[in-house]
């Protein structure tokens, strides 16, 4: 189950946002072989002065068309994750038009224990799940 925490600067209407939330919800299902609705998502608007994202060094620019990806997730094999980062970034330049060095992907991995999905029960633990 992983949980998508996406950071954009504010501007996209409604259903560009819902684009790109369908788009990374694609790339989830493809890498991770989720259920299909095992779909979490938030998206957090920032003013452009709130976004900070320079290249590390790699000599490239980004626009105002950025999109920040922070995937919370129990452990993923490093093929999942180079296999959701490709998706993700081949389903956001096809579907809502984001360059590839507009895009950044960050993993926080995390125990199944550390889950509740309702009534703070760790329903992984319980069996539930």
């Amino acid at each position: 189950m992983p949980l998508l925490q996406f950071d954009v600067i504010q501007g996209r209407s409604e259903s560009e946002m819902r684009t790109l939330l369908d788009a990374a919800h694609r790339a989830v299902l493809t890498a991770f072989k989720v259920p299909a609705r095992d779909r979490y998502q938030i998206v957090h608007e920032n003013k452009a002065y709130q976004m900070v994202f320079q290249d590390t060094g790699l000599g490239f620019s980004r626009s105002d068309n950025l999109v920040m990806v922070r995937v919370y997730t129990s452990p993923r094999s490093t093929e999942q994750k180079q296999l959701f980062m490709a998706e993700l970034a081949r389903e956001l330049r096809e579907s809502s038009g984001v360059e590839g060095k507009d895009l950044m992907i960050s993993f926080i991995t995390n125990e199944k224990g550390d889950w509740s999905f309702a009534d703070g029960e760790a329903q992984y633990l319980t069996g539930r799940l």
